[in-house]
């Protein structure tokens, strides 16, 4: 990533947008730039206060009738829509939207499209019906960032902001690791990417802003154990590979307790087992497949290697093979300490409780924007007082209240000023908050 050199200065202009200029220190133009950066954010947060009720009538849109990934073309352009630009430019099933000037550096905002193949299970009316379901709060984002889209474009800002309609955040291929490097982002010259995901566990008011890894890396693994199939009746003429692939789930186990570094998070899961198609046959084969979470490199590569050997060894022991492969995901999520910092600051002074205690072993494809870009995700929190059993992400009774739609643009604005403080040269933001 290109920055601009040290002749180069910000302008900005009537309309609250601007330019870089070529000179040799930060003119008056410069200082301006400054001065909006640590005011513009009141003025935003009013602006997009308005525009709330237009965006939780699109929240409920959207959760209506939600696409799958791969197939969110009208999700897209309904979202394009109600940015104002419904012509604005698509890249595979998702669309960019800028709003200021038509060049020069800009600060992007991440928003996914897609939903889960889960059929929905919450009381409202608006509740999905076709199979699918905005269960992991992407439908908030969406409405969310219409809102943003909207202030800015009435409000103006610092720098033009790039509304980022991805795809397929939640299945493979991955949305963003299309977008990344593609002609149409590069054409934005984006120098900070912002993400914001509602999590049940934050209470409502916070925000975790943490530097450095807060998402681990992720990898899909198959292993497929196969012997010597027959009839359930005459076990002993059969190598029967469901006993294989029971013992092999038990001795993958030991991978993390015994050869992880206990500092280390990481976490191996055996989500399916296929074998068979009837009770009184003993199968040629067994599949499982599964998934493995680090955020250590050393760790991603030996846990893949020690997943194939123990599974080879432990099917041999039962005079069954087996064959692990992996298919790689996401690398970890690392945010930028720069953007966390100020962030954290623009943050308290939009009123939010900042934390940095959430870190998981979760896994976001805007990890792939962190390789290329400065980077921040937040996690904007949705839970409630009194209701630690209430249903998570990814669960068909997932339902954010309708205040999360204001809550994430208020995070996302607060997001969007700290990062133009960042780029800017000399520009400033709030004092950060006092330790929690």
């Amino acid at each position: 990533m290109t920055t601009p050199g040290a002749h180069m200065a910000w302008r900005v202009t009537s309309n609250g947008y601007g330019s870089w200029q070529g000179q040799a220190a930060v003119t008056a133009g410069g200082r301006r730039a400054a001065g909006s950066a640590s005011t513009v954010l009141p003025a935003l947060l009013e602006a997009a206060g308005q525009e709330v009720p237009a965006a939780v009538a699109l929240r409920r849109e959207l959760h209506a009738s939600p696409e799958l990934g791969g197939h969110e073309t009208r999700t897209a352009s309904r979202v394009a829509a109600a940015l104002g630009d419904p012509d604005a430019p698509s890249v595979t099933t998702g669309r960019l939207v800028r709003i200021g000037a038509a060049s020069g550096p800009s600060v992007a905002i991440r928003a996914e499209l897609d939903a889960l193949p889960l059929t929905e299970q919450t009381p409202v009316g608006w509740a999905s019906q076709n199979g699918a379901s905005h269960s992991c709060g992407h439908d908030v984002h969406l409405a969310a960032l219409s809102a943003v889209g909207r202030a800015v474009r009435r409000t103006g800002g610092p720098l033009p902001l790039v509304a980022v309609l991805q795809p397929r955040e939640e299945s493979h291929p991955s949305g963003a690791q299309d977008l990344v490097g593609s002609r149409q982002l590069e054409a934005q010259d984006v120098r900070a990417m912002i993400g914001v995901h509602v999590h049940p566990h934050v209470p409502r008011g916070q925000v975790s802003v943490g530097p450095g890894p807060v998402n681990a890396a992720y990898d899909e693994v198959t292993i497929t154990v196969r012997g010597r199939g027959g009839h359930a009746a005459y076990p002993h003429v059969t190598r029967d590979p469901v006993i294989a692939a029971a013992h092999v789930i038990v001795a993958l186990q030991h991978l993390i307790s015994r050869r992880t570094d206990p500092m280390h998070p990481a976490v191996l899961t055996i989500g399916t087992v296929h074998a068979g198609t009837a009770a009184n046959v003993v199968p040629g084969q067994a599949v499982l497949t599964g998934s493995l979470r680090t955020f250590e490199p050393t760790d991603r590569e030996s846990l893949r290697s020690a997943v194939s050997a123990t599974a080879g060894a432990t099917a041999e022991a039962y005079e069954c093979t087996a064959q692990a492969t992996f298919t790689q995901g996401e690398p970890v999520l690392d945010n930028d300490p720069s953007l966390a910092a100020a962030a954290a600051a623009c943050l308290a002074q939009a009123g939010f409780g900042v934390v940095d205690s959430l870190r998981s072993c979760g896994s976001d494809d805007f990890a792939y924007y962190c390789v290329r870009y400065p980077s921040l995700m937040m996690f904007a929190g949705v839970g409630q007082p009194g209701t630690p059993d209430a249903p998570g992400l990814h669960h068909p009774a997932f339902l954010p209240r309708e205040e999360a739609v204001e809550d994430v643009a208020r995070v996302m604005l607060a997001g969007y000023v700290a990062a133009c403080s960042v780029v800017l040269p000399g520009a400033s933001v709030p004092a950060p908050p006092a330790p929690r």
